[in-house]
């Protein structure tokens, strides 16, 4: 089953919220849902560059309020926020409304987020940088930054070769049956040359033992992998300073215990 279901799509409602939070009756939920894929499609293709992890829609009364996460809030939001208020423009345009309310999150670790992992690694390919080198050096980095696994699968003309191929690299574990896991997926494509090139991307940041907010645009606070500093949940549940306190491993520099080697530090004492 994990092989086969959206691992995002399978946590709905247990440790991930919805990206579209709006009410929409019998009538009109077609077109609402038409709608926030056309915004999707068409912020995805107008800020190609900007690092986008995923976009919010929010509906009220007469109100569109969107939700943009990204890597590179500055070429978003543009010079004195110019940019910004033309997106705002031709997203009235598009949608017909008046009142369109655009947000703008930064996401602080764009090496821990599945979708822009896989924008990178694609825009390498793009580019003519060997595909092995690329996802080596994309899932070093994710599990520098702490992730627990990343798994990461490329399939198509792979180096340009005749038959198309499937390849997958994965480091660490990413347990995809288990829901209480937060792993984020992504399944994007590099347009190169000799044709599409499929990139899936997995990334587990832990367990969830807790109740967590649902609501995709809250920011976690000291718990939440993406706020930790590279390296810190690595370590066991104590303090390591605890371990190094007793002295003992280090040339017995803090305890007079080490009789064998008693030459380096008693002998001098008792000349004097």
């Amino acid at each position: 089953m994990g092989q086969k279901a959206n691992p995002i799509g399978n946590r709905l409602g247990i440790i991930r919220g919805w990206e579209s939070n709006w009410y929409g009756s019998k009538k009109d939920y077609a077109s609402k849902l038409i709608e926030d894929h056309k915004i999707r499609t068409y912020l995805n293709a107008r800020i190609n560059k900007g690092g986008i992890a995923k976009i919010v829609i929010e509906r009220t009364l007469g109100k569109l309020i969107v939700t943009i996460h990204t890597s590179k809030p500055g070429i978003i939001i543009g010079k004195g926020g110019g940019e910004v208020d033309r997106i705002k423009e031709e997203l009235k345009k598009l949608t017909g409304k008046e009142d369109v309310q655009i947000n703008i999150l930064e996401i602080r670790r764009p090496e821990l987020d599945a979708n822009i992992v896989g924008d990178t690694i694609a825009r390498q390919i793009e580019n003519r940088i060997n595909f092995k080198r690329a996802t080596k050096m994309a899932v070093a980095s994710t599990l520098r930054m702490g992730a627990e696994g990343i798994k990461v699968k490329l399939s198509g003309r792979l180096g340009g070769a005749e038959i198309a191929r499937s390849e997958e690299f994965k480091q660490g574990r990413v347990p995809l049956h288990t829901f209480r896991m937060d792993i984020d997926y992504a399944n994007v494509f590099a347009q190169t040359v000799y044709g599409k090139i499929g990139i899936k991307v997995w990334i587990c940041k832990g367990e969830v033992l807790g109740k967590r907010e649902l609501n995709p645009n809250f920011v976690g606070g000291k718990n939440d992998l993406s706020d930790r500093r590279p390296g810190e949940e690595r370590r066991p549940g104590g303090d390591r300073r605890d371990d190094r306190r007793g002295g003992g491993d280090r040339g017995g520099r803090g305890g007079g215990d080490n009789r064998g080697g008693g030459n380096a530090g008693g002998g001098r004492d008792n000349r004097r």
